[in-house]
């Protein structure tokens, strides 16, 4: 693992990232990712982390990633920072805190967020991670024990309550393959369609069958904006979409894959004054660039590479919702990649002027 790291090093790699909240991310043992980071660090690039956890276990995940990027001497960053669960809100200050001692202490630690109080990744990563190990096969075959189920049930109900949340109508079903009807509904209401009722049980039920018929994209509504201003005021906290590319009219996605970066500007900075309008440009321009040492870009100035917005504050806006998400954002006049215009007037040229960026490029 060590020579695949350091080759990808040598071929422009920015860093290396984890994603320790999910399979098989969850079972990788801290003193292993220490040492995989260290060969990162001798390359001077950088350690990325969807933490062990975004809740209950938020401030032990913490400390995981401060102890790798100590150990490891290398810059690391928290990736879409949250605290997601009603019984984890309003402790921003106390997570920016413990970000400011460590770098107070030496250590480069910055984050970034994505503009919503609500977050998106399978709905069967409800279920818990050990009875998902080995793959959808495997946990279909545990499934017929009874007393298997009856473990896994009971520690979904158990981490449900630990969370604040009294059922599951906080997570909503984007796009499920196998039954597209339940698109666009919570889990309670699928399992009240489904299975005519929406006790916990079925809502359970429901969650067990859609990771037995191969898993369903969801949307998690169980963040507090507040905390999401919170993260966001700070200085070193970066802007980002988190979402994967979009396929129009598919499913209903998380609405960040169309609107995020509009809507910083558009929310936080004209409508709450949350952030100036320097500020958000910052966090989404040279910030990163210099986070992740990417060589002449997110700045305007003689020689470095082409990349430029230009929009109207007034009118730029986000217009995609949780309910209707297939909307691009407006608002731009021109939007130039490597100099090549590549959006006018809100329209895409059809140019595709983007590059491979490699680490020092």
């Amino acid at each position: 693992m060590r020579a695949l790291v350091d080759q990808a090093m040598k071929d422009g790699a920015v860093g290396m990232s984890t994603g320790l909240i999910y399979l098989p991310g969850n079972f990788t043992k801290t003193e292993e990712l220490i040492e995989l980071a260290k060969v990162v660090s001798r390359h001077g690039g950088i350690y990325v982390s969807h933490m062990r956890s975004e809740a209950g276990e938020m401030f032990a995940a913490i400390e995981e990633l401060i102890r790798i990027a100590r150990e490891a001497d290398l810059p690391a960053q928290i990736s879409h920072i949250k605290l997601a669960g009603q019984a984890n809100w309003g402790q921003t200050d106390k997570v920016l805190a413990r970000i400011e001692k460590a770098r107070a202490e030496g250590l480069d630690i910055t984050q970034d967020q994505y503009m919503y109080p609500a977050s998106s990744t399978g709905i069967q990563n409800r279920i818990p991670t050990w009875a998902r190990e080995g793959g959808r096969e495997k946990f279909r075959e545990r499934m017929k024990d009874p007393k298997f189920r009856a473990k896994v049930v009971a520690e979904m109900k158990e981490t449900l309550t630990k969370s604040g949340h009294k059922n599951f109508d906080y997570a909503m079903i984007a796009y499920y393959k196998h039954d597209t009807t339940l698109n666009g509904l919570n889990v309670m209401q699928a399992a009240k369609k489904v299975k005519g009722s929406d006790s916990l049980d079925a809502q359970i039920g429901m969650i067990l069958e859609i990771n037995a018929h191969g898993g369903a994209s969801g949307v998690f509504h169980s963040m507090s904006e507040k905390d999401l201003i919170g993260y966001l005021k700070h200085p070193n906290t970066m802007v980002a979409a988190d979402s994967g590319v979009r396929r129009w009219g598919h499913g209903i996605p998380h609405p960040r894959g169309y609107g995020n970066n509009a809507r910083c500007l558009a929310r936080f900075v004209r409508e709450l004054g949350t952030l100036r309008m320097e500020d958000a440009i910052r966090r989404m321009t040279s910030l990163p660039a210099a986070t992740f040492r990417l060589k002449d870009r997110g700045v305007l100035r003689e020689g470095a590479w082409a990349d430029m917005v230009v929009f109207d504050p007034e009118k730029v806006r986000d217009n995609a919702t949780f309910t209707d998400p297939h909307h691009y954002a407006t608002g731009f006049k021109r939007v130039f990649v490597n100099g090549e215009a590549t959006v006018k007037d809100d329209k895409h040229t059809e140019a595709r002027a983007g590059a491979l960026v490699r680490r020092g490029q």
